[in-house]
């Protein structure tokens, strides 16, 4: 997109945008729509009345018509950078409920649910060895000149899982800017055993690391078994805070600052379809510290967006939601939190 929108941007968010096929928990599969980390984030930060600049890489055949109600909510598009070489930006996810999900075989799974394959699937496979390297970008790895100048001027920046060497330079990019608020969601093909000793650098200039259980614990194996005594470790290499997705619990929040720890429940919500709950939980955390500068204030409306976003299917589901809602939802988690 062309870099016409100058105004200045107080947000910004780097992530990926694909073309989401999705089986869903309850519910019509979803063929070929509007999908990636980067547009659920940037719902769960406009959830809480902010906008954003969006940064990602897509190619001449994405379908940009996907992106116009963003602009007409008001975020600034100009960091979408599209390229002559094709990318191959397709996602598959079947979920089997709210903490399962399988991203390979589709042929199997349309078949196991009685569905017709889509052709839009045919010859498609999973990128995850491009998104290992630690060398050699990805087609979705964002590079220093992807990111418009006038982004430099923002305050606050999530960077959503794209790969690790967009990870190794996105928060010193933004640093240099004037950010003071940078916050980071892993990506699986670093979060293992083989990457422990880039894990140090990839941390050092964030203010808030999200994870899941599931990746902390693929990290640490072989080296701690208990969870909070990982939260801490990863604590000490710089982040301010960290957050992991529990399976069981919710929400682990560790302040380093304080050395306080809480557990944040996952609203309650009815699981039709979780694709981005992650997401829009660091979304909504974005929102929620830079208008607190309180991280279980941040942490509380990150869950409230997760749980609209796993409420329906599509990536402005949850923007529908009444604002008197989205309160009493709010009200009624922070009566549940725990402190550890």
């Amino acid at each position: 997109m062309s870099e016409e929108i100058t105004a200045s941007v107080r947000f910004v968010i780097a992530g990926c945008l694909n073309r989401d096929t999705i089986l869903p928990v309850v519910g019509e599969p979803r063929v070929d729509v509007l999908g990636g980390n980067l547009p659920y984030a940037a719902v769960g930060l406009k959830l809480w009345g902010e906008t954003s600049g969006l940064v990602a890489r897509i190619d001449e055949d994405f379908p940009l018509k996907w992106l116009d109600h963003f602009e007409a909510l008001g975020f600034d598009l100009s960091g979408l950078r599209v390229l002559p070489e094709p990318i191959d930006a397709r996602r598959f996810m079947a979920h089997a409920d709210s903490q399962t999900t399988h991203y390979q075989n589709p042929v199997q799974h349309f078949a196991e649910r009685g569905l017709p394959f889509p052709p839009i699937l045919l010859g498609y496979r999973p990128r995850d060895a491009e998104q290992k390297s630690r060398q050699t970008p990805s087609s979705q790895s964002i590079q220093l000149s992807d990111v418009p100048k006038h982004y430099l001027e923002a305050s606050a920046v999530h960077i959503c899982p794209i790969d690790y060497l967009s990870h190794m330079i996105l928060p010193a990019v933004f640093r240099q800017g004037m950010a003071t608020t940078i916050t980071l969601s892993s990506h699986p093909g670093y979060m293992s055993t083989s990457f422990w000793e880039e894990i140090p650098g990839l941390l050092s200039e964030i203010t808030a690391f999200v994870t899941t259980e599931e990746e902390i614990r693929t990290l640490f194996q072989g080296r701690e078994t208990d969870l909070w005594q990982m939260v801490i470790a990863l604590g000490d290499y710089g982040p301010e805070f960290i957050l992991v997705r529990t399976a069981a619990s919710g929400y682990y929040l560790y302040d380093r600052l304080s050395q306080k720890r809480w557990i944040v429940p996952i609203y309650p919500s009815k699981v039709v379809d979780p694709t981005g709950i992650e997401d829009g939980f660091a979304g909504g955390f974005l929102a929620g510290y830079r208008q607190f500068y309180d991280p279980l204030e941040a942490a509380l409306r990150g869950s409230i967006a997760a749980s609209f976003v796993m409420e329906g299917g599509g990536v402005f589901y949850a923007l529908d939601a009444l604002p008197s809602l989205v309160e009493m939802r709010l009200s009624a988690l922070r009566d549940l939190v725990r402190e550890v």
